[in-house]
């Protein structure tokens, strides 16, 4: 994976100066406050990230995506990550995460490795802000949401159109899996609202030579097919071009009637260091959504179960 030295400073630094972790004694978040009470807490996350990314280049976007999917439920309280028990449903059944999630094991292993140098002292939506800041140095809509969709997702979280664009940014790396964009590929209708002159025929025949109408659910496409492992802006140049992987990804241009995504879009495929900038704010905008703190919340020994 290759990310570039400067969006990695930009991206770390605005993240670090945001209150990410928190004080459970009086539910106020607070700035490094796990360099006093675990100060190892950040070597052993960015240390076994590396470890994980180095085995699987593309755990570094599963990672991130676990971070995003957590945050647009309830809020950051990772939740995410717990498993089905009792009366509890697991937000890993619901169908953008069903099959699809994943990199819970990293998790497991490095909270393991936290409660054996601080118990009970990390919590587990810490770790996944942490895990997200550094893999990088939407209910969650789905593949293919509509335009208004995205929107009106992002609007309940408190999130603006900027923060839709720039964080849909976050698709300039990984992959999806045919079913989550078959119905991009063959809905004959989205071919003639969208590309009645067929100038997108090459990429859509490339899409579906690996995705057949039915079977295969399970074969994977990058999101971005040009540069596949390097976060850049090129998913904004592919979008403009017609050529995003999901529904959700062309309909930022192909939905915008008004013009000010069209905009926010070319704005980044034109500007790297413009992208970089706005999608670390976005990223630390979403990571203080309803965040759990004090009496509130809890820091779980198992991130996978409630304590008992």
């Amino acid at each position: 994976m290759e990310i570039t030295r400067a969006f990695c400073i930009l991206l770390v630094s605005v993240l670090n100066a945001v209150k990410i972790t928190s004080s459970v004694e009086d539910g106020l978040l607070y700035l490094d406050y796990y360099k006093e009470t675990c100060p190892l807490a950040a070597e052993i996350v960015s240390r076994n990230v590396e470890i994980a990314v180095l085995k699987d280049p593309r755990m570094a976007a599963s990672l991130l995506r676990l971070h995003f999917h957590d945050c647009f439920v309830m809020g950051c309280d990772a939740s995410i990550l717990l498993d089905n028990n009792g009366d509890i449903i697991s937000e890993k059944q619901a169908g953008p995460n069903l099959n699809s999630l994943r990199g819970f094991e990293v998790i497991d292993k490095i909270k393991h490795l936290l409660e054996e140098a601080c118990p009970l002292t990390v919590s587990c939506a810490d770790i996944l802000a942490m895990v997200a800041r550094d893999s990088v140095t939407l209910f969650i809509p789905t593949p293919n949401s509509s335009l208004e969709t995205l929107i009106a997702n992002f609007n309940q979280q408190g999130l603006d159109v900027e923060d839709l664009v720039a964080l849909s940014g976050s698709h300039t790396f990984g992959k999806a899996r045919c079913l989550s964009f078959r119905q991009r590929v063959y809905d004959i209708n989205m071919e003639e609202k969208y590309d009645k002159y067929q100038r997108y025929r090459t990429f859509r025949r490339i899409l579906r030579s690996i995705c057949p109408e039915s079977g295969r659910d399970e074969a994977i496409a990058p999101l971005d097919f040009l540069t596949p492992a390097k976060f850049d802006n090129q998913y904004y140049i592919n979008i403009h071009q017609g050529n995003g992987l999901l529904g959700s990804d062309n309909v930022l241009v192909n939905e915008d009637h008004e013009g000010e995504i069209k905009k926010l879009v070319w704005d980044f495929a034109s500007d790297q260091e413009l992208f970089f900038s706005s999608f670390a704010k976005s990223v630390v905008k979403m990571g203080n959504i309803n965040v759990l703190t004090g009496i509130d919340g809890e820091i779980r020994k198992n991130c996978r179960f409630v304590n008992p």
